[in-house]
């Protein structure tokens, strides 16, 4: 018998449909639905089988080898946030290109073969800065996010308008491989308006997403956090029995069934331990899942690193203030640097049993080479207080925000007169303070330090307050109360101190800055400059365990936080950031002064307290 062309390749294409993996046509139009029971996809059962992976946090350059490993663990699927404060950075002015191209990121997956489901609700948590929104919505300190506040509304439905450009027309409705999409993220753990949430899902379809729109929550918090009608999903339940039952009391008494977050790692904080699940324990939670039919997106499958400032931080009414690392090893299945560890294979032996009847892996792509620098000397120095900008003068202390100011540290300076305890009203978050020049004490929200008793101030002394922004609330009932900086008052023995100087250093770029080859001695902030000569290029980690508390610049890149309180003391270099030839980096140290050397290792540090 004969068989057409056309008929033969709709065979080839249902047999690979029917292993959940995506046609090897990216121009096959597919249908994807929701059944009582399973997720549909051309009216056949998948089962979604996901790791979550953030383009913000992965060198674009890298995508496609971390999607490679994904496909060889077995995933069928990405889930990835959008973190809308990368890509509005500056009120109006939209950012969609290198490591913010989260449409080439779609397009990617699907050229590996990767379904993807979209999380780009405006509140993300993630552990990134603000739980991804811009912090330029807190300079009107009236507008409150996450709330049908118009002026929240009206920022929040521009932004979506923008990224739909993007991204619609890679959704399976219009034959690209977004399976669903998520128009709010944990709201139960925020509020429980219903009105508020479906103000979120008219936005999403005004926008023209037009396919599977859902919601997640955790377990307790799905109540509030659900919109009727749409499809409820759980995070953080492992029990299969659990799963089914509170889908079906949210849904109609049906699935389909999808745990939106299993968590076989974790996030690290400063001040902590690095988080560690052990990986046969993870592996059979994911066996006994899978086992279920149900439906699973692992947070995190590969987190990478959180560069810049973008960390972001927890706090609650029982727990203080916790800023989290820039390392976002996560003790996931694929380490920061994108290399298998032990949970990896153990998870791809787990799914490798649950593959359709013939259906096999790729080989696991070989780990990547690491090499170690020695001695990088730091030949030149800046006093940062020796290269301050025009200051901005105020009588009373100003936020951040006030001072059109995203991330980074503000230095504030007035005159004193007197001995007595300075106190500093909600500050957000760490300060070193010095009386003419020297150093006398930091203040850390993390410890609830607000105040120091001065003494031995000579007359008219100059009273200096560097003031950082260790990350804003991603998470939790604080998270509209985020404007950093000095943000109420500083007052000596209950006096308010007035008439202040505010100098501006978000360190966007470090090219205004003048070094000189004499270390500075004055124990001031400072930035160490050097460079160093390579013959090959391959992965490698700083390593900051000689530093106080700062970030990295090299060759341009913000590599992110380090701080000598752990547990992270390594700074992850990918290769490609590297270059055959010279290479410069500057640190930046806040505590400690005269450093002369920097060098790289081997390997990762990720879980020392010192």
């Amino acid at each position: 018998m004969k068989i057409s062309v056309n008929k033969l390749f709709s065979a080839v294409a249902s047999v690979m449909l029917l292993t959940g993996g995506l046609s090897a046509s990216a121009q096959t139009r597919h249908t994807f639905s929701l059944g009582d029971a399973d997720f549909l996809l051309d009216g056949k059962p998948m089962q979604m089988i996901s790791g979550e992976m953030h383009c913000a946090r992965v060198p674009r350059e890298y995508w496609r080898d971390r999607m490679k490993m994904a496909k060889a663990m077995g995933l069928n699927t990405i889930g990835t946030y959008v973190f809308w404060n990368a890509h509005e950075a500056v009120k109006g002015q939209f950012d969609f290109t290198g490591n913010n191209d989260i449409a080439a990121f779609v397009k990617m997956a699907q050229e590996e073969g990767l379904w993807v489901v979209l999380r780009p609700s405006p509140y993300a948590c993630a552990e990134w800065e603000f739980g991804g929104y811009p912090w330029w919505l807190l300079k009107d300190s009236t507008l409150k996010v996450r709330s049908t506040d118009p002026k929240f509304l009206a920022a929040y439905t521009n932004y979506i308008n923008h990224l739909a450009k993007q991204l619609v027309p890679l959704q399976v409705t219009h034959g690209g491989n977004i399976l669903m999409v998520q128009i709010e993220n944990e709201y139960g753990s925020y509020s429980d308006d219903k009105n508020y949430l479906d103000i979120n899902r008219k936005i999403f379809r005004d926008a023209g997403f037009d396919g599977v729109l859902f919601t997640c929550d955790g377990a307790d918090q799905m109540p509030k956090g659900y919109l009727p009608g749409y499809l409820p999903t759980v995070n953080g339940l492992e029990d299969p029995v659990k799963v089914k039952e509170l889908i079906n009391k949210y849904h109609g008494g049906k699935g389909p069934y999808y745990v939106a977050e299993w968590y076989p790692g974790w996030f690290d904080n400063w001040g902590g331990r690095h988080a560690a699940v052990p990986a046969d324990q993870a592996a059979q939670t994911l066996d006994k899942i899978l086992s279920a039919g149900i439906s699973i997106n692992m947070y995190m499958f590969h987190g990478g690193t959180t560069r810049g400032f973008m960390n972001g931080a927890n706090m609650n009414a029982k727990d203080p203030y916790a800023p989290q690392v820039s390392s976002y090893d996560y003790d996931a299945p694929l380490d920061e640097a994108g290399n298998a560890t032990e949970k990896y294979y153990k998870f791809r032996e787990i799914i490798i049993k649950h593959l359709p009847t013939g259906q096999k892996l790729p080989n696991v792509p070989a780990k990547k080479p690491t090499m170690a620098i020695s001695n990088i000397k730091l030949s030149a120095s800046a006093d940062v207080f020796n290269n301050l900008p025009k200051p901005t003068v105020s009588v009373k202390p100003l936020s951040f925000e006030d001072l059109d100011q995203a991330y980074g540290f503000v230095l504030y300076r007035t005159q004193v007169k007197s001995n007595g305890l300075l106190k500093l009203k909600d500050l957000r978050d760490y300060a070193i303070v010095y009386v003419n020049g020297k150093q006398i004490t930091t203040l850390d929200r993390r410890l609830k330090q607000d105040s120091v008793l001065l003494t031995d101030v000579p007359a008219n002394a100059t009273l200096d307050i560097l003031v950082e922004n260790n990350g804003r609330i991603n998470y939790g009932p604080y998270l509209a109360d985020n404007r950093h900086g000095i943000t109420q008052s500083v007052t000596l023995n209950n006096s308010e101190l007035l008439n202040w100087k505010m100098y501006r250093l978000p360190f966007n770029s470090l090219a205004r800055n003048t070094y000189q080859a004499k270390p500075f001695t004055n124990a001031h902030p400072g930035l160490y400059k050097g460079s160093f000569t390579l013959n090959k290029v391959a992965d490698t980690y700083l390593d900051m365990r000689q530093f106080g508390k700062g970030f990295v610049f090299l060759n341009g890149h913000n590599l992110g936080k380090y701080w000598q309180i752990g547990p992270q003391q390594t700074l992850y270099v990918p290769a490609g950031w590297l270059k055959k030839g010279q290479n410069e980096v500057v640190v930046f140290d806040e505590l400690k002064t005269g450093h002369r050397n920097l060098q790289a290792l081997d390997h990762s540090i990720l879980d020392q307290k010192m």
